[in-house]
């Protein structure tokens, strides 16, 4: 297990906006923590996380967190029909399929489809 990324925190401005959110798009298990903390399990269930508040949204990629997904332009239809924001659309990384994402909080994160 040594090097396996295991656990997120991502910046929201609503914890159930952007449990909703990701539970419709990517299919997360959502879960309420012993502390009454709402998490997430990522739909594989390797990774798991939370929503922070408080903490300003990742708005520039930096240190930026990709999604797996199947297709990806039925998964940029969700994102918009959830309430995320298109970025970057397919084509933006060369030799890739990526797109990036805002979502509910204000983040910026990407998803790629591995064909």
């Amino acid at each position: 297990m040594q090097g396996k990324v295991s656990y997120i925190q991502i910046p929201a401005l609503e914890v159930s906006r952007s449990a909703t959110f990701y539970q419709t798009v990517f299919g997360w298990t959502i879960r309420v923590r012993g502390d009454g903390e709402m998490a997430f399990d990522d739909k594989p269930g390797g990774v798991s996380g939370a929503w922070i508040l408080g903490r300003p949204p990742s708005v520039e990629p930096g240190l930026l967190l990709y999604i797996c997904v199947d297709d990806i332009e039925s998964t940029i239809a969700a994102i918009v029909a959830a309430g995320g924001e298109i970025t970057q659309p397919v084509g933006g990384d060369a030799g890739e399929i990526t797109a990036r994402f805002r979502d509910p909080g204000g983040n910026v994160l990407g998803i790629f489809e591995d064909r």
